[in-house]
């Protein structure tokens, strides 16, 4: 038997290379990383992220994909073929339109599960290679570990937004109401979750004879790594990045909670089920908007102040980032002397040829001392983005 298993586990590995969700999301996942890395140069003259950014940090959630590997299969998660076929297909389509204000998976998951139903209720059927892809009535009994799924998949996406989101915001110049120029962030992400999922064995075994089991009372399952993709994209102008997607996250990860705990009475009635996901599209398109209007909405939390020069971003690697400066931090002194641009800012390093005192007002207005050794090449470029 754990042989078996074992041998199960091995081929649903396998089976996890050969979606073309993979390949799919690790190639926009790097044009992500061009196409900011062009605006930033377009902007700024610099890149502020290494442009494979994106696509290395593309399995950040592997902690959650364990995570919910072990419930799906300790629980006894089984989700049907065929829903995962339709799913597939709702998920590939919504990474390629690149604009993933649509890219939460419980979209793609409640879109496949209507879908599935649809072509239970008008009988419809598609052929796929040597398979017959039909409809399901999945309101008997396979909306509650779908759901029960997506619930968690919605918690995951929370965490990862909220942890992760504010690493990822790239600045952007936009043209204020005053004719001036500000700064709002952009975040724009996909991130792959490799979740192993239990499946009913019997399609399996019809079409690839070699595909190993294992028996668990009277029925046959099978195991397979399924890549689950989470799509990602925010911008935030009234609130600073660090705040702004801490409360983003927040808000999501709640949200997965209270549709995993609908999922679960579906135990009662499925129907209660197919509510939570139902209920599930709405409260994240509803998040979504909310926070959308809200920061579109006011005044730049970046903008030019005449009492300091705004810190709009931070180069890796740089002096500005060893001295620990920060987005929406404003630089008043620079050894000693008032600064109120860029142009004062780099006259004022200039005082002192081998280090760099400097006197900042931190997100809260408090002030705060930071220094650090200059060397030759670091005079003209501290690492900072600054707004003009």
């Amino acid at each position: 038997m754990v042989e078996e298993i074992l041998i199960e586990l091995a081929k649903g590995i396998g089976r996890f290379f050969l979606h073309p969700a993979v390949y799919i999301t690790l190639l926009f996942s790097i044009l992500i990383g061009y196409f900011r890395v062009k605006r930033e140069r377009k902007h700024f003259r610099t890149r502020i992220l290494w442009g494979w950014t994106e696509s290395k940090r593309l399995l950040e959630g592997y902690v959650w994909a364990i995570i919910l590997s072990v419930i799906s299969v300790g629980v006894g998660i089984v989700v049907p073929i065929p829903w995962l076929y339709i799913f597939s297909a709702w998920l590939i389509l919504f990474i390629l339109i690149f604009t993933y204000q649509l890219g939460s998976v419980i979209y793609a998951m409640a879109l496949g599960s209507i879908t599935l139903y649809v072509m239970y209720v008008y009988d419809w059927s598609f052929d796929i290679l040597p398979w017959k892809l039909t409809g399901l009535d999945i309101m008997q009994e396979a909306v509650i570990p779908i759901a029960i799924l997506a619930g968690l998949l919605v918690i995951a996406e929370g965490i990862l937004i909220q942890k992760h989101g504010n690493s990822n915001a790239s600045p952007k110049l936009v043209a204020t109401s005053r004719g001036s120029e500000a700064i709002e962030y952009v975040t724009k992400r996909l991130w792959l979750l490799p979740v192993l999922l239990v499946i009913p064995g019997d399609v399996i075994s019809t079409y690839i004879p070699y595909w190993p089991q294992f028996r668990l009372g009277e029925s046959t399952f099978s195991l397979i790594l399924f890549p689950f993709v989470i799509g990602f994209q925010q911008k935030s102008r009234r609130t600073l990045p660090v705040q702004f997607f801490q409360d983003y996250g927040k808000k999501v990860w709640l949200l997965g909670i209270v549709i995993t705990i609908i999922a679960a009475v579906g135990y009662i009635n499925p129907i209660i089920s197919g509510i939570a996901l139902v209920f599930g599209v709405l409260a994240r398109l509803i998040i979504s908007y909310i926070l959308y209007k809200k920061e579109m909405s006011g005044t730049f939390a970046v903008s030019p102040q005449s009492d300091g020069v705004m810190i709009a971003g931070v180069l890796a690697d740089s002096p500005a980032e060893k001295m620990g400066l920060l987005i929406g931090e404003r630089i008043v002194k620079v050894n000693g002397q008032k600064v109120t641009d860029e142009q004062e800012l780099y006259e004022a390093v200039q005082i002192n040829a081998a280090h760099c005192r400097l006197e900042v007002l931190d997100i809260n207005g408090e002030l705060r001392l930071r220094q650090h050794i200059l060397f030759r090449h670091d005079h003209y470029r501290l690492g900072l983005i600054l707004v003009r």
